[in-house]
Protein backbone atom coordinates (compact mmCIF):
# COMPACT_ATOMS: atom_id res chain seq x y z
CA UNK A 1 0.00 0.00 0.00
CA UNK A 2 1.43 3.41 -0.95
CA UNK A 3 2.34 6.19 1.45
CA UNK A 4 -0.65 8.19 0.17
CA UNK A 5 -3.00 5.27 0.82
CA UNK A 6 -1.57 4.67 4.29
CA UNK A 7 -2.10 8.31 5.22
CA UNK A 8 -5.69 8.11 3.97
CA UNK A 9 -6.20 5.03 6.09
CA UNK A 10 -4.55 6.66 9.09
CA UNK A 11 -6.89 9.65 8.86
CA UNK A 12 -9.89 7.34 9.27
CA UNK A 13 -8.40 4.90 11.75
CA UNK A 14 -6.59 7.30 14.14
CA UNK A 15 -9.64 7.39 16.37
CA UNK A 16 -10.85 3.88 15.65
CA UNK A 17 -13.40 4.99 13.08
CA UNK A 18 -12.66 2.16 10.66
CA UNK A 19 -10.51 -0.90 10.88
CA UNK A 20 -7.24 -0.68 9.02
CA UNK A 21 -8.23 -3.86 7.17
CA UNK A 22 -11.41 -2.29 5.87
CA UNK A 23 -9.58 0.84 4.70
CA UNK A 24 -6.86 -1.21 3.07
CA UNK A 25 -9.43 -3.30 1.22
CA UNK A 26 -11.24 -0.20 0.10
CA UNK A 27 -8.14 1.35 -1.45
CA UNK A 28 -6.99 -1.96 -2.91
CA UNK A 29 -10.30 -2.17 -4.71
CA UNK A 30 -10.19 1.48 -5.67
CA UNK A 31 -6.67 1.56 -7.03
CA UNK A 32 -5.01 -1.84 -7.01
CA UNK A 33 -7.29 -3.80 -9.36
CA UNK A 34 -7.54 -1.26 -12.16
CA UNK A 35 -5.08 -1.17 -15.05
CA UNK A 36 -2.14 1.04 -14.16
CA UNK A 37 -3.05 3.76 -16.64
CA UNK A 38 -6.53 4.12 -15.13
CA UNK A 39 -5.54 4.93 -11.54
CA UNK A 40 -5.19 8.53 -10.34
CA UNK A 41 -2.59 9.31 -12.98
CA UNK A 42 -3.24 11.42 -16.08
CA UNK A 43 -2.45 8.73 -18.62
CA UNK A 44 -5.93 7.65 -19.76
CA UNK A 45 -6.59 8.36 -23.44
CA UNK A 46 -9.93 9.95 -22.55
CA UNK A 47 -8.32 12.48 -20.23
CA UNK A 48 -5.61 13.28 -22.78
CA UNK A 49 -8.22 13.93 -25.43
CA UNK A 50 -10.20 16.13 -23.08
CA UNK A 51 -7.23 18.34 -22.25
CA UNK A 52 -6.15 18.45 -25.89
CA UNK A 53 -9.60 19.75 -26.85
CA UNK A 54 -9.61 22.29 -24.01
CA UNK A 55 -6.17 23.56 -25.01
CA UNK A 56 -7.35 24.04 -28.58
CA UNK A 57 -10.33 26.06 -27.37
CA UNK A 58 -8.14 28.18 -25.11
CA UNK A 59 -5.75 28.83 -27.97
CA UNK A 60 -8.60 30.18 -30.11
CA UNK A 61 -9.75 32.39 -27.24
CA UNK A 62 -6.24 33.78 -26.75
CA UNK A 63 -6.11 34.79 -30.41
CA UNK A 64 -9.48 36.56 -30.12
CA UNK A 65 -8.37 38.47 -27.02
CA UNK A 66 -5.12 39.51 -28.72
CA UNK A 67 -6.93 40.76 -31.81
CA UNK A 68 -9.46 42.69 -29.69
CA UNK A 69 -6.74 44.35 -27.57
CA UNK A 70 -3.67 44.59 -29.84
CA UNK A 71 -1.91 47.14 -27.60
CA UNK A 72 -2.32 45.18 -24.39
CA UNK A 73 0.08 42.62 -22.91
CA UNK A 74 -2.50 41.30 -20.43
CA UNK A 75 -3.67 37.77 -21.09
CA UNK A 76 -6.30 36.18 -18.86
CA UNK A 77 -5.68 32.82 -20.51
CA UNK A 78 -1.93 32.82 -20.14
CA UNK A 79 -0.26 29.46 -19.71
CA UNK A 80 0.90 28.97 -16.14
CA UNK A 81 3.28 26.18 -15.29
CA UNK A 82 2.98 26.79 -11.53
CA UNK A 83 -0.07 24.61 -10.98
CA UNK A 84 0.23 22.42 -7.88
CA UNK A 85 0.28 18.65 -8.33
CA UNK A 86 -3.02 16.83 -8.69
CA UNK A 87 -2.32 14.74 -5.63
CA UNK A 88 -0.27 15.12 -2.46
CA UNK A 89 0.09 13.29 0.81
CA UNK A 90 -0.04 16.48 2.87
CA UNK A 91 -1.20 19.95 1.86
CA UNK A 92 -0.06 22.80 4.12
CA UNK A 93 -2.14 25.93 3.64
CA UNK A 94 -0.11 28.97 4.61
CA UNK A 95 3.49 29.63 3.59
CA UNK A 96 4.42 31.67 6.65
CA UNK A 97 6.66 30.55 9.47
CA UNK A 98 4.23 27.91 10.83
CA UNK A 99 3.64 26.35 7.44
CA UNK A 100 7.28 26.06 6.46
CA UNK A 101 8.37 24.93 9.92
CA UNK A 102 5.81 22.11 9.76
CA UNK A 103 6.92 21.21 6.23
CA UNK A 104 10.55 21.00 7.30
CA UNK A 105 9.84 18.83 10.34
CA UNK A 106 7.62 16.47 8.34
CA UNK A 107 10.47 15.87 5.92
CA UNK A 108 13.01 15.69 8.73
CA UNK A 109 11.02 12.99 10.52
CA UNK A 110 9.47 11.06 7.64
CA UNK A 111 11.80 8.03 7.64
CA UNK A 112 9.05 5.67 8.77
CA UNK A 113 6.73 6.62 5.90
CA UNK A 114 9.12 7.01 3.02
CA UNK A 115 9.00 9.89 0.56
CA UNK A 116 6.04 12.06 1.53
CA UNK A 117 4.71 14.41 -1.13
CA UNK A 118 4.16 17.70 0.69
CA UNK A 119 2.78 20.88 -0.87
CA UNK A 120 2.89 24.31 0.77
CA UNK A 121 0.38 26.82 -0.61
CA UNK A 122 0.91 30.55 -0.06
CA UNK A 123 -1.38 33.26 -1.43
CA UNK A 124 1.03 36.19 -0.93
CA UNK A 125 4.27 35.59 -2.87
CA UNK A 126 5.65 39.00 -1.86
CA UNK A 127 4.88 38.36 1.84
CA UNK A 128 3.82 42.02 1.99
CA UNK A 129 0.95 41.12 4.33
CA UNK A 130 2.54 38.14 6.06
CA UNK A 131 2.42 38.22 9.85
CA UNK A 132 5.82 36.53 10.04
CA UNK A 133 7.86 39.27 8.41
CA UNK A 134 5.76 42.12 9.85
CA UNK A 135 6.32 41.04 13.46
CA UNK A 136 8.63 42.65 16.02
CA UNK A 137 10.93 39.61 15.81
CA UNK A 138 11.41 38.70 19.47
CA UNK A 139 11.75 35.53 21.52
CA UNK A 140 11.27 35.26 25.28
CA UNK A 141 10.75 32.72 28.04
CA UNK A 142 8.83 35.12 30.25
CA UNK A 143 5.35 33.65 30.01
CA UNK A 144 3.01 32.62 32.79
CA UNK A 145 1.96 29.24 31.34
CA UNK A 146 4.42 26.37 31.64
CA UNK A 147 3.40 25.18 28.16
CA UNK A 148 4.43 28.49 26.55
CA UNK A 149 7.69 28.60 28.49
CA UNK A 150 8.57 25.10 27.30
CA UNK A 151 7.77 26.09 23.71
CA UNK A 152 10.13 29.05 24.04
CA UNK A 153 12.93 27.00 25.57
CA UNK A 154 12.67 24.36 22.83
CA UNK A 155 12.60 27.03 20.10
CA UNK A 156 15.60 28.82 21.63
CA UNK A 157 17.54 25.57 21.59
CA UNK A 158 16.63 25.09 17.92
CA UNK A 159 17.83 28.61 17.11
CA UNK A 160 21.16 27.98 18.87
CA UNK A 161 21.72 24.95 16.63
CA UNK A 162 19.96 26.30 13.55
CA UNK A 163 22.70 25.48 11.05
CA UNK A 164 22.67 21.86 12.18
CA UNK A 165 18.97 21.71 11.32
CA UNK A 166 18.48 24.12 8.43
CA UNK A 167 21.91 24.40 6.87
CA UNK A 168 22.02 23.47 3.18
CA UNK A 169 25.13 22.09 1.50
CA UNK A 170 26.99 24.63 -0.64
CA UNK A 171 24.89 27.49 0.76
CA UNK A 172 25.98 30.24 3.13
CA UNK A 173 25.58 29.52 6.87
CA UNK A 174 22.50 30.99 8.48
CA UNK A 175 22.92 34.16 10.52
CA UNK A 176 19.65 35.24 12.18
CA UNK A 177 21.31 38.47 13.37
CA UNK A 178 20.26 37.52 16.89
CA UNK A 179 20.55 40.30 19.45
CA UNK A 180 20.86 38.71 22.90
CA UNK A 181 19.39 41.71 24.64
CA UNK A 182 16.90 39.94 26.90
CA UNK A 183 13.35 41.02 27.71
CA UNK A 184 12.64 43.44 30.54
CA UNK A 185 9.11 43.43 31.99
CA UNK A 186 8.11 46.20 34.36
CA UNK A 187 5.37 45.77 36.97
CA UNK A 188 3.56 48.29 39.13
CA UNK A 189 2.21 47.61 42.64
CA UNK A 190 -1.03 46.15 41.26
CA UNK A 191 0.62 43.33 39.30
CA UNK A 192 3.95 42.79 41.08
CA UNK A 193 2.58 39.69 42.81
CA UNK A 194 1.69 38.20 39.41
CA UNK A 195 5.24 38.78 38.22
CA UNK A 196 6.54 36.94 41.29
CA UNK A 197 4.21 34.00 40.62
CA UNK A 198 5.28 33.90 36.97
CA UNK A 199 8.92 33.95 38.05
CA UNK A 200 8.43 30.79 40.12
CA UNK A 201 6.95 28.99 37.09
CA UNK A 202 9.73 30.24 34.80
CA UNK A 203 12.47 29.09 37.15
CA UNK A 204 10.76 25.72 37.55
CA UNK A 205 10.84 25.29 33.76
CA UNK A 206 14.55 26.11 33.66
CA UNK A 207 14.37 29.66 32.30
CA UNK A 208 17.13 32.01 33.45
CA UNK A 209 15.21 35.06 34.67
CA UNK A 210 16.07 37.55 37.42
CA UNK A 211 13.79 39.79 39.46
CA UNK A 212 15.08 43.34 40.03
CA UNK A 213 14.00 45.92 42.57
CA UNK A 214 13.62 49.54 41.37
CA UNK A 215 17.06 50.33 42.83
CA UNK A 216 18.70 47.38 41.05
CA UNK A 217 16.87 48.30 37.85
CA UNK A 218 18.22 51.86 37.95
CA UNK A 219 21.75 50.65 38.62
CA UNK A 220 21.68 48.31 35.63
CA UNK A 221 19.89 50.67 33.23
CA UNK A 222 20.49 54.28 34.34
CA UNK A 223 18.43 55.67 31.45
CA UNK A 224 15.17 54.24 32.91
CA UNK A 225 12.80 56.35 34.95
CA UNK A 226 11.67 53.91 37.66
CA UNK A 227 8.69 55.97 38.80
CA UNK A 228 5.70 53.69 39.19
CA UNK A 229 7.81 50.52 38.93
CA UNK A 230 7.53 48.12 41.88
CA UNK A 231 9.36 45.14 40.33
CA UNK A 232 11.13 44.18 37.11
CA UNK A 233 11.78 40.81 35.46
CA UNK A 234 14.86 40.47 33.25
CA UNK A 235 15.75 37.55 30.97
CA UNK A 236 19.39 36.54 31.31
CA UNK A 237 19.67 34.18 28.32
CA UNK A 238 17.78 32.84 25.29
CA UNK A 239 15.88 36.10 24.91
CA UNK A 240 16.18 38.91 22.41
CA UNK A 241 15.35 39.75 18.82
CA UNK A 242 16.25 38.39 15.39
CA UNK A 243 15.37 38.83 11.73
CA UNK A 244 12.05 37.02 11.01
CA UNK A 245 12.64 37.09 7.25
CA UNK A 246 15.87 35.13 7.60
CA UNK A 247 14.24 32.46 9.78
CA UNK A 248 11.32 32.09 7.38
CA UNK A 249 13.58 31.73 4.36
CA UNK A 250 15.85 29.31 6.19
CA UNK A 251 12.92 26.97 6.88
CA UNK A 252 11.70 27.42 3.32
CA UNK A 253 15.10 26.82 1.70
CA UNK A 254 15.75 23.66 3.72
CA UNK A 255 12.25 22.24 3.21
CA UNK A 256 12.45 22.78 -0.55
CA UNK A 257 15.89 21.16 -0.65
CA UNK A 258 14.26 18.09 0.96
CA UNK A 259 11.60 17.94 -1.76
CA UNK A 260 8.70 20.04 -0.46
CA UNK A 261 6.71 21.59 -3.31
CA UNK A 262 5.95 25.30 -3.16
CA UNK A 263 2.84 26.73 -4.81
CA UNK A 264 1.64 30.32 -4.94
CA UNK A 265 -2.13 30.42 -5.04
CA UNK A 266 -5.25 30.74 -2.91
CA UNK A 267 -7.38 27.91 -1.59
CA UNK A 268 -10.93 28.70 -2.73
CA UNK A 269 -12.70 25.50 -1.72
CA UNK A 270 -12.52 22.05 -0.17
CA UNK A 271 -14.22 18.76 -0.90
CA UNK A 272 -15.07 16.55 2.05
CA UNK A 273 -16.56 13.13 2.60
CA UNK A 274 -18.32 12.18 5.80
CA UNK A 275 -19.41 9.18 7.81
CA UNK A 276 -22.14 9.14 10.45
CA UNK A 277 -21.17 7.52 13.73
CA UNK A 278 -23.10 7.01 16.94
CA UNK A 279 -25.87 5.11 18.67
CA UNK A 280 -29.66 5.32 18.80
CA UNK A 281 -29.41 8.19 21.29
CA UNK A 282 -26.87 10.36 19.49
CA UNK A 283 -25.04 10.55 16.19
CA UNK A 284 -22.43 12.79 14.65
CA UNK A 285 -20.85 13.21 11.26
CA UNK A 286 -17.10 12.71 11.02
CA UNK A 287 -15.59 14.43 8.00
CA UNK A 288 -12.31 14.29 6.20
CA UNK A 289 -11.02 16.65 3.55
CA UNK A 290 -10.44 14.76 0.29
CA UNK A 291 -9.17 17.65 -1.84
CA UNK A 292 -8.51 21.38 -1.81
CA UNK A 293 -9.03 23.64 -4.81
CA UNK A 294 -6.21 26.08 -5.49
CA UNK A 295 -6.64 29.10 -7.73
CA UNK A 296 -3.43 30.55 -9.11
CA UNK A 297 -2.71 34.19 -8.48
CA UNK A 298 -3.83 36.67 -11.17
CA UNK A 299 -5.19 33.79 -13.20
CA UNK A 300 -8.41 31.99 -14.03
CA UNK A 301 -6.64 28.66 -13.65
CA UNK A 302 -7.35 26.45 -10.68
CA UNK A 303 -6.31 22.97 -9.63
CA UNK A 304 -7.97 20.47 -7.28
CA UNK A 305 -5.34 18.72 -5.16
CA UNK A 306 -6.32 15.38 -3.66
CA UNK A 307 -4.75 14.88 -0.27
CA UNK A 308 -4.72 12.76 2.85
CA UNK A 309 -3.86 15.44 5.41
CA UNK A 310 -4.48 19.20 5.49
CA UNK A 311 -2.55 21.53 7.81
CA UNK A 312 -4.31 24.82 8.47
CA UNK A 313 -1.46 27.27 9.03
CA UNK A 314 -3.21 30.22 7.40
CA UNK A 315 -2.62 32.54 10.34
CA UNK A 316 -5.04 35.42 10.66
CA UNK A 317 -7.27 33.92 7.97
CA UNK A 318 -7.33 30.34 9.26
CA UNK A 319 -10.87 30.75 10.61
CA UNK A 320 -12.17 31.45 7.11
CA UNK A 321 -10.24 28.45 5.82
CA UNK A 322 -11.70 26.16 8.50
CA UNK A 323 -15.21 27.22 7.49
CA UNK A 324 -14.57 25.82 3.99
CA UNK A 325 -14.42 22.37 5.61
CA UNK A 326 -17.71 23.01 7.40
CA UNK A 327 -16.17 23.89 10.77
CA UNK A 328 -18.57 26.24 12.53
CA UNK A 329 -21.22 25.82 9.85
CA UNK A 330 -23.38 23.29 11.70
CA UNK A 331 -26.45 23.88 13.90
CA UNK A 332 -26.02 26.43 16.66
CA UNK A 333 -25.09 24.79 19.94
CA UNK A 334 -23.69 21.66 18.28
CA UNK A 335 -20.03 20.68 17.96
CA UNK A 336 -20.25 21.30 14.22
CA UNK A 337 -21.56 24.81 14.92
CA UNK A 338 -18.48 25.95 16.87
CA UNK A 339 -16.09 27.89 14.61
CA UNK A 340 -12.34 28.17 14.82
CA UNK A 341 -12.09 31.34 16.96
CA UNK A 342 -9.25 32.97 15.02
CA UNK A 343 -9.58 36.31 13.29
CA UNK A 344 -7.24 39.04 12.03
CA UNK A 345 -6.34 41.88 14.38
CA UNK A 346 -4.26 44.78 13.12
CA UNK A 347 -1.20 45.89 15.07
CA UNK A 348 1.05 48.89 14.40
CA UNK A 349 4.85 48.96 14.68
CA UNK A 350 6.59 52.34 14.65
CA UNK A 351 10.25 53.01 13.88
CA UNK A 352 11.65 55.96 15.80
CA UNK A 353 15.02 57.69 15.79
CA UNK A 354 16.62 59.08 18.94
CA UNK A 355 20.42 59.63 18.79
CA UNK A 356 20.60 60.18 22.58
CA UNK A 357 18.50 57.11 23.40
CA UNK A 358 19.53 53.95 25.31
CA UNK A 359 22.69 52.18 24.15
CA UNK A 360 23.59 48.75 22.87
CA UNK A 361 22.58 47.01 26.10
CA UNK A 362 18.94 48.05 25.62
CA UNK A 363 16.61 45.11 26.35
CA UNK A 364 13.25 44.45 24.72
CA UNK A 365 11.32 46.50 27.29
CA UNK A 366 7.61 45.98 28.05
CA UNK A 367 6.12 48.60 30.32
CA UNK A 368 3.30 47.67 32.70
CA UNK A 369 1.04 49.78 30.47
CA UNK A 370 1.66 47.38 27.57
CA UNK A 371 3.83 49.79 25.57
CA UNK A 372 7.04 48.15 24.32
CA UNK A 373 10.21 49.16 22.53
CA UNK A 374 13.52 47.64 21.53
CA UNK A 375 16.65 48.85 19.78
CA UNK A 376 16.84 48.34 16.01
CA UNK A 377 20.36 48.27 14.64
CA UNK A 378 23.23 50.58 15.57
CA UNK A 379 22.07 53.99 14.36
CA UNK A 380 19.92 55.20 17.22
CA UNK A 381 16.78 53.57 15.85
CA UNK A 382 14.10 51.77 17.86
CA UNK A 383 10.80 50.07 17.19
CA UNK A 384 7.82 50.57 19.46
CA UNK A 385 4.16 49.62 19.74
CA UNK A 386 1.31 48.45 21.94
CA UNK A 387 -1.96 46.58 21.57
CA UNK A 388 -5.11 48.73 21.53
CA UNK A 389 -7.98 48.34 23.93
CA UNK A 390 -10.68 45.91 22.80
CA UNK A 391 -13.05 48.80 22.12
CA UNK A 392 -10.42 50.56 19.97
CA UNK A 393 -9.49 47.70 17.64
CA UNK A 394 -8.69 49.22 14.21
CA UNK A 395 -10.36 48.16 10.99
CA UNK A 396 -8.62 45.14 9.41
CA UNK A 397 -9.68 45.93 5.86
CA UNK A 398 -6.23 47.34 5.09
CA UNK A 399 -2.76 47.71 6.56
CA UNK A 400 -2.73 51.49 6.75
CA UNK A 401 -0.98 52.95 9.81
CA UNK A 402 -2.68 55.34 12.23
CA UNK A 403 0.04 57.81 13.28
CA UNK A 404 -2.30 59.49 15.73
CA UNK A 405 -2.30 56.22 17.70
CA UNK A 406 1.42 56.64 18.32
CA UNK A 407 1.09 60.23 19.46
CA UNK A 408 -1.76 59.49 21.87
CA UNK A 409 -1.11 55.95 23.13
CA UNK A 410 2.62 55.26 22.84
CA UNK A 411 4.78 58.39 22.87
CA UNK A 412 3.64 59.68 26.30
CA UNK A 413 4.60 56.38 27.94
CA UNK A 414 7.92 56.18 26.10
CA UNK A 415 8.85 59.72 27.09
CA UNK A 416 7.89 59.04 30.71
CA UNK A 417 9.82 55.78 30.98
CA UNK A 418 12.89 56.97 29.01
CA UNK A 419 13.30 60.76 29.28
CA UNK A 420 15.58 60.82 26.22
CA UNK A 421 12.59 59.72 24.11
CA UNK A 422 10.99 63.14 24.56
CA UNK A 423 13.06 64.14 21.50
CA UNK A 424 12.42 61.05 19.36
CA UNK A 425 11.22 61.29 15.79
CA UNK A 426 9.04 58.74 13.96
CA UNK A 427 10.82 57.78 10.73
CA UNK A 428 8.57 55.01 9.43
CA UNK A 429 5.88 52.54 10.47
CA UNK A 430 4.07 49.44 9.33
CA UNK A 431 1.06 47.34 10.28
CA UNK A 432 0.65 43.57 10.42
CA UNK A 433 -1.93 41.02 11.44
CA UNK A 434 -2.16 38.95 14.59
CA UNK A 435 -3.83 35.54 14.17
CA UNK A 436 -5.93 36.47 17.17
CA UNK A 437 -7.54 33.67 19.18
CA UNK A 438 -10.63 35.33 20.64
CA UNK A 439 -10.98 32.66 23.36
CA UNK A 440 -7.63 32.98 25.12
CA UNK A 441 -4.96 34.43 22.77
CA UNK A 442 -3.07 31.13 22.75
CA UNK A 443 -2.22 28.73 19.95
CA UNK A 444 -4.56 26.02 18.67
CA UNK A 445 -2.55 22.92 17.81
CA UNK A 446 -3.74 19.53 16.57
CA UNK A 447 -6.59 17.88 14.69
CA UNK A 448 -10.22 18.96 14.68
CA UNK A 449 -12.46 16.38 16.39
CA UNK A 450 -15.02 16.32 13.55
CA UNK A 451 -12.78 17.01 10.53
CA UNK A 452 -10.16 14.60 11.66
CA UNK A 453 -7.58 15.05 8.91
CA UNK A 454 -7.37 18.84 9.31
CA UNK A 455 -4.60 19.85 11.69
CA UNK A 456 -4.27 23.34 13.13
CA UNK A 457 -1.18 25.44 13.83
CA UNK A 458 -2.73 28.85 14.37
CA UNK A 459 -4.17 31.36 16.83
CA UNK A 460 -0.91 32.37 18.52
CA UNK A 461 -1.94 36.02 18.85
CA UNK A 462 1.52 37.52 18.44
CA UNK A 463 3.88 34.83 19.77
CA UNK A 464 3.77 32.41 16.83
CA UNK A 465 7.12 33.43 15.31
CA UNK A 466 9.12 32.63 18.43
CA UNK A 467 7.33 29.31 18.98
CA UNK A 468 7.35 28.18 15.35
CA UNK A 469 10.34 25.78 15.56
CA UNK A 470 8.79 23.81 18.44
CA UNK A 471 5.21 23.96 17.12
CA UNK A 472 6.20 22.71 13.67
CA UNK A 473 7.99 19.79 15.29
CA UNK A 474 4.95 18.97 17.45
CA UNK A 475 2.50 19.05 14.52
CA UNK A 476 4.80 16.79 12.49
CA UNK A 477 4.96 14.30 15.38
CA UNK A 478 1.19 14.29 15.71
CA UNK A 479 0.67 13.66 12.00
CA UNK A 480 3.35 11.01 11.56
CA UNK A 481 3.16 9.21 14.90
CA UNK A 482 -0.32 10.05 16.18
CA UNK A 483 0.99 11.66 19.38
CA UNK A 484 3.14 14.45 20.78
CA UNK A 485 6.63 13.31 21.74
CA UNK A 486 9.16 16.08 22.46
CA UNK A 487 6.56 18.29 24.18
CA UNK A 488 3.05 17.39 25.28
CA UNK A 489 0.95 20.16 23.71
CA UNK A 490 -2.40 18.42 24.09
CA UNK A 491 -3.73 21.31 26.20
CA UNK A 492 -3.54 23.49 23.08
CA UNK A 493 -5.99 21.21 21.25
CA UNK A 494 -9.41 22.15 19.85
CA UNK A 495 -11.20 20.42 22.75
CA UNK A 496 -10.80 23.50 24.93
CA UNK A 497 -12.61 25.50 22.24
CA UNK A 498 -15.55 23.08 22.39
CA UNK A 499 -15.72 23.17 26.19
CA UNK A 500 -14.99 26.90 26.40
CA UNK A 501 -12.16 26.36 28.87
CA UNK A 502 -9.53 29.01 28.04
CA UNK A 503 -5.81 28.71 28.80
CA UNK A 504 -5.21 32.23 30.00
CA UNK A 505 -1.73 33.65 29.54
CA UNK A 506 -0.94 36.63 31.78
CA UNK A 507 2.10 37.81 29.80
CA UNK A 508 0.45 38.73 26.50
CA UNK A 509 2.18 41.48 24.50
Amino acid sequence: MSTWTRLHAKAWTARGLLSSRRVTDRYTWHYGQLPSCQTLSTCTPLRKDLFRELEAQLSDMRKKVSSAFPGSTWNSFQDNRDLPPERADIVIIGGGIMGWSTAFWLKHKEESLGDLKIVVIEKDPTYSQASTVLSAGGIRQQFSLLDNINLSLASADFIRHINGYLGVMNEEPIDLQFNHSGYLFLANEDVAHIMEENHITQKYAGAQVALLSPTQLKEKFPWINTEGVALASYGLENEGSFDPWILLNSFKRKARSLGVVQCYGEVIGMDCESQTLGSFSSTRDIKRVTSVTVQLLNSMQFQPVECSIVVNAAGAFSGKLAAMAGIGQGPEGSMAGIPLPVEPRKRYVYVVHCPDGPGLDTPFLIDHSGVYFRREGLGGNYIAGTSPEESEEPDVGDLEVDHKFFEEKIWPTLAHRVPAFEKLKVTSAWAGYYDYNTLDQNGIIGAHPLVNNMYFATGFSGHGLQHSPAVGCAVAELILNGKFEALDLSRFGFRRILTKEPMLERNIV
